[in-house]
């Protein structure tokens, strides 16, 4: 397939802090590709810098065709950012924020334009409600609807589903999957795991590092975890003492259950098995997952703003 994206040894530095350190990747057409880290990782910064939002200090590479360092310009013509944070105007009905986007864009066609957005996103029953008075879940499509009045080839979702409701996400994500159908590559950050399942590839950004790439799938095999689900009355006052058998790297709550993984799977096994027997405890083998994963890729990293 055809790469949207191809960058090599990307670096920023704000500062004397080295925000993004020698990234690498490849993005195909019409892909889906999340982002994930903890905040202050990055994601953010490598995203604007491959969509021409931010001049990278070093690297090589092209979005769109165009280069990355030198047709910023160029590639943000082709590019629709949702911010994190609403960014259109409360004072402005709906119809009238899409009017003045399509103005700041030079359209020549712009009713027929607002029209459009307004009808694919359902916002034509909205079209003169105020947008200050709108929910979180309907202020994320005008949101979108602004993201795509210029038929970008490449959208920029910045946690575009933070403190909206499930449905709300739900019908997001299946927007999404269409415009990517439609041929447009969209590259997301999120920190939701199940929405990260959703995309075709993912990237893990821990603090300017690229930790892993690939599938969900994949980048849950090449932790080559084994993950025990251990439940029980108490269980949870036995986080600690879990923690300290042979070969257990990480014990996560999830719900009433505990994940205890490692990737000595034959010593963690045993052990816990025994444990278990000792305290009334069930264990059985589980599957490792992508919060697993992440969980496991974070035990070694750390935050270069903290002294």
């Amino acid at each position: 397939m055809n790469l949207a994206i191809d960058v090599r040894g990307i670096n920023k530095h704000f500062g004397d802090k080295h925000v993004v350190k020698d990234l690498s990747l490849q993005v195909r057409e019409g892909e889906i590709y999340g982002f994930l880290g903890p905040n202050g990782s990055g994601k953010t910064t490598s995203i604007r810098m491959i969509c021409g939002l931010l001049t990278p200090d070093s690297g090589e590479g092209t979005c769109l065709g165009y280069d990355v360092l030198n047709d910023n310009v160029e590639i943000k013509k082709y590019v629709g950012y949702m911010t994190q944070k609403f960014s259109l105007w409360d004072d402005l009905t709906i119809a009238e924020n899409l009017d003045f986007v399509a103005r700041m864009f030079g359209m020549q066609q712009r009713k027929k334009a607002v029209d459009q957005a307004l009808d694919e996103l359902g916002l034509s029953a909205r079209r003169n409600q105020l947008a200050g008075t709108l929910s979180g879940g309907w202020k994320q499509r005008l949101s979108l609807a602004s993201c795509l009045l210029h038929n970008p080839k490449l959208l920029l979702l910045d946690e575009p589903t933070a403190g909206v409701d499930p449905k709300a996400r739900r019908d997001f994500w299946e927007e999404i999957h269409r415009l990517s159908s439609a041929g447009i590559t969209i590259l997301v950050t999120t920190h939701y795991m199940d929405e990260a399942e959703r995309c075709h590839r993912l990237a893990y950004i821990a603090y300017g590092n690229l930790l892993a790439n690939g599938t969900a799938d994949e980048i849950v095999a090449a932790q080559k975890l084994e993950t025990w689900v251990v439940s029980g009355a108490g269980v949870h006052s036995q986080v600690t003492a879990l923690r300290v058998l042979p070969s257990v790297e990480q014990v996560t709550t999830f719900g009433t259950a505990l994940h205890v993984s490692g990737r000595d799977g034959g010593t963690m096994g045993a052990a816990i098995s025994q444990f278990c027997a000792a305290h009334s405890l069930k264990a059985e083998l589980g599957n490792s997952s992508l919060e697993d994963a992440f969980i496991h890729l974070m035990r070694n990293t750390r935050d270069q703003f903290e002294e």
